[in-house]
C-alpha cells in the first residue's frame, strides 16, 4: 500500500518504527485501535463466498473516505475485526459506515431488513507497540481458534496472508498471484465493487474479481513494526485469546468448526419451532435451543450461545 510521505511519517513516529529496537522498552502508542463486532448479535454476516468477496471490496470503497491506516483485519461469518491507526473520530466513522453499508448490501441479496442495525461496535485503545503486535497476531489468528479449518496466514478473507509472504512460492494464497492491474469504471465498477462512482481508476484485481488487499492494507508498516519474520512468528506463537478478551479471564476453545455448528443449528431449530433461523425466535425459546444443542453437541458454551444470539454474559449459567 502507497501512502503519501507526511502520513508515512505520522505513523511511523507514532508506532517507534524509526527507534533503535531495544528489548523490554514498551513503546507507547497515541492512535491505533482495535474495532469489533460483537459476535453474539447475528447468526452470520456473510453467508457465502460471494458476501466474503464482497466485503474484502467494501473495505477497498469505505477506507478511501477517511485518513486512517489498516494494519490487519478479519472478515468472520459471524463478526469483524479492525486494527486501525488513526484518530478515534475518523477510525470509528470509518467503521460504522462499513457496518452499515454491509447491512444493505445483505438487505439486497438476502432480504434481512437493517440487520446488523444494532450490532455492537467494541473499541479498545491501543497504547503501546508490544500490545499492538499482540492485537495484530490475535485478529488474524481468529479463524483457527474458531473452528475454521485454515492455517491462519491462508484464511482468504483477512489480512493475514500479506505478512511476510512472497507471492509465487508453494506457501503464497491464490489471490497474492495472477492479479492484474485494470481501469475501474462504469460497468465493471458496479459488477466488481457494487458502487455506482463513475470515476475511472487503475486497480489491482485477483483471478476472483477482488481488489488485491494489499492495497489498501498497510502491511510493509506491519512488517518493519515486527522488524523480522522471525519477530511475527514469535508473536504468533505466543499470542492467546485471553491477552485481548479479558472478560471471565478465560475464553472458551471451541471443537466443533463453527460451518458445521450452524447447520446442526439449523436442523435442531427447525425440529424444534418448525423454522432454520433464530430471528423471530422469543428468548425463551433461544434458550430453549441451546439447551439441546448443549446436550447433542460437543461444543463450548460460547459457541452456542453465539449461534443461538444470546449475549455469553447473559446466557453461560441458563444452559
Amino acid at each position: 500500500m502507497k501512502l503519501d510521505s507526511v502520513l508515512l511519517q505520522e505513523i511511523e513516529s507514532d508506532l517507534g518504527i524509526n527507534i533503535t529496537f531495544e528489548k523490554g522498552r514498551r513503546i507507547p502508542v497515541r492512535n491505533c485501535w482495535h474495532f469489533s463486532t460483537d459476535g453474539n448479535t447475528v447468526d452470520a454476516v456473510f453467508e457465502d463466498d460471494e458476501d466474503f468477496r464482497n466485503g474484502m471490496n467494501r473495505v477497498f470503497l469505505v477506507v478511501r473516505n477517511y485518513r486512517i491506516v489498516i494494519l490487519a483485519f478479519c472478515l468472520m461469518d459471524t463478526h469483524i475485526h479492525f486494527i486501525i491507526w488513526g484518530s478515534y473520530d475518523d477510525c470509528n466513522q470509518f467503521m460504522h459506515e462499513y457496518i452499515r453499508r454491509t447491512s444493505m448490501d445483505i438487505t439486497r441479496k438476502h432480504g434481512h431488513s437493517k440487520k446488523l442495525e444494532n450490532v455492537p461496535v467494541h473499541c479498545q485503545k491501543i497504547d503501546n507497540v508490544f500490545y499492538l503486535k499482540v492485537c495484530i497476531c490475535y485478529v488474524i489468528k481468529n479463524p483457527p481458534v474458531g473452528g475454521i479449518a485454515y492455517n491462519a496466514l491462508d484464511y482468504p478473507w483477512s489480512s493475514a496472508p500479506l505478512y511476510f509472504r512472497r507471492s509465487g512460492n508453494w506457501a503464497a494464497p491464490n489471490w497474492t498471484d495472477g492479479r492484474h492491474s485494470i481501469e475501474l469504471g462504469g460497468n465493471l465498477k458496479r459488477t466488481v465493487l457494487r458502487t455506482r462512482d463513475t470515476s475511472r481508476e487503475m486497480v489491482e484485481i485477483t483471478d476472483n474479481e477482488m481488489v488485491f488487499p494489499g492495497a489498501y492494507v498497510a502491511y510493509e508498516i506491519v512488517e518493519s513494526l515486527f522488524r523480522t519474520c522471525k519477530g511475527f512468528n514469535y508473536f504468533m506463537c505466543i499470542t492467546k485469546e485471553e491477552d485481548v478478551e479479558t472478560k471471565d479471564g478465560r475464553i472458551s476453545r471451541l471443537s466443533i468448526p463453527m460451518q458445521e455448528m450452524r447447520q446442526n443449528k439449523a436442523t435442531v431449530c427447525l425440529k424444534l419451532f418448525g423454522t432454520k433461523s433464530t430471528n423471530k425466535l422469543s428468548m425463551p425459546q433461544r434458550i430453549k435451543l441451546a439447551k439441546v444443542l448443549k446436550a447433542q453437541y460437543h461444543s463450548s458454551t460460547k459457541q452456542i450461545l453465539r449461534l443461538c444470539g444470546i449475549r455469553y454474559e447473559e446466557g453461560k449459567d441458563l444452559i
